[in-house]
């Protein structure tokens, strides 16, 4: 599938590269992680090898200093090769947080080792059991202790990569709701430091339908320094708001990479598969909807591209990004159901990739916000109609 017009020749360039280090993870390593549920240990130290998974990093840092039109390149390729990004977009987009509102300090102890892979940074605690998208309402708490500590107490859940992950980016109530002015205040971000946590921090894992080595957490009496505090305290649903627009953007584009992939997969079998004596691709019954996934993906592709223009402008890009994350997941479910349908039986054949691509991409129709959701946001916040919620 050609390449986009908006690419320059340094993301041209980041696209080729990315292509060439996926083509050492071909299906058979994929399809064993699944059947294992195993973590992609060896594509991950391939990816901070070469700077992928520090592309958002300042260089000064230790980074490659890229823009998220480079990062989006980068997702989007690992899912056309038919890899799986998921251990990857994370680690760009807690970056943000990190990046916007953590202090001089933190900066200079953390970021140099996340852009070597010394720590990884993978684990996002914000989810919970009683809560789900409701952030507001989350009851994980962190009392402060002195000058030198917070304890933290709750329960996370959804939290993926935990087990993999050296950070976590924590979401916690420091101020109880009923004593806040504002409903968005009360609320402060952590980095933890997951392997000194000790007896204070429990992961039991979730299987699900795909591999995607999501776990919940527990926090009993969890102590971690004062100095882990990112930014202002009371102050944390503001900052994280910056890196759920990079989220959405970042999975957006994974979800293009998805599209294409399906599309490309279609397509090629479409031509080459023959039935009755003429290849299946010459009949509209099948052209028509390869055809019309093609034409949902490039709908969705230029909302994730102006969503990540406004990022990079520093300009309020919530509405955007929620639809680029929104089109390009329905485009991707559609493209996955096409595929599956195209390769009629083969389409649930291990070997093919066509059914783990299909679980994995499923998800993000649900995760990291539902399609409902999106769809209140841009009710309520762009059309001025009355809040639904």
């Amino acid at each position: 599938m050609k390449a986009s017009a908006r690419d320059t020749e340094e993301i041209a360039s980041i696209r080729k590269a990315v292509r060439d280090l996926c083509a050492d993870f071909p299906g058979e390593y994929w399809r064993a992680l699944d059947r294992e549920r195993g973590y992609p240990t060896d594509f991950v130290d391939a990816l901070t090898k070469n700077g992928f998974l520090a592309a958002l990093i300042p260089e000064e840092y230790g980074g490659s200093g890229l823009t998220m039109s480079a990062a989006i390149a980068i997702m989007e390729e690992i899912q056309a090769a038919g890899c799986n990004g998921a251990a990857c977009h994370a680690q760009m987009y807690t970056m943000g947080t990190l990046l916007r509102h953590g202090n001089a300090d933190q900066k200079s102890r953390y970021l140099p080792k996340i852009a070597s892979g010394e720590l990884r940074l993978q684990a996002f605690g914000v989810t919970e059991p009683t809560s789900g998208t409701d952030t507001l309402a989350l009851r994980t708490t962190a009392i402060r202790d002195g000058n030198a500590s917070y304890i933290i107490n709750g329960q996370k859940i959804w939290t993926s990569r935990a087990e993999h992950s050296d950070l976590m980016l924590l979401l916690a109530r420091t101020t109880p709701r009923e004593q806040v002015k504002k409903r968005t205040e009360g609320l402060s971000v952590f980095l933890v430091e997951m392997k000194a946590a000790g007896e204070g921090l429990k992961i039991n894992p979730i299987r699900t339908m795909m591999n995607h080595a999501t776990t919940e957490v527990f926090f009993d009496d969890l102590r971690v320094p004062a100095e882990n505090l990112v930014g202002e305290e009371g102050m944390g649903f503001r900052y994280i708001l910056s890196g759920m627009n990079a989220e959405r953007i970042l999975i957006a584009a994974e979800c293009i990479g998805d599209c294409k992939w399906f599309i490309e997969k279609a397509s090629n079998y479409a031509k080459e598969r023959s039935v009755f004596g003429r290849p299946i691709g010459q009949n509209q019954g099948i052209q028509f909807p390869i055809a019309k996934a093609y034409a949902q993906m490039r709908a969705a592709e230029l909302m994730v591209h102006e969503a990540a223009s406004l990022y990079e402008q520093g300009r309020d890009c919530g509405a955007e990004a929620n639809m680029a994350k929104m089109l390009a997941a329905d485009a991707s479910w559609a493209a996955a159901d096409m595929c599956v349908q195209t390769h009629g039986g083969f389409g649930f054949a291990e070997e093919f990739d066509i059914e783990r691509k299909f679980r994995e991409t499923r998800l993000y129709s649900v995760a990291p916000i539902s399609t409902n959701l999106i769809l209140s946001y841009l009710a309520e916040h762009v059309l001025g109609l009355p809040r639904s919620y």
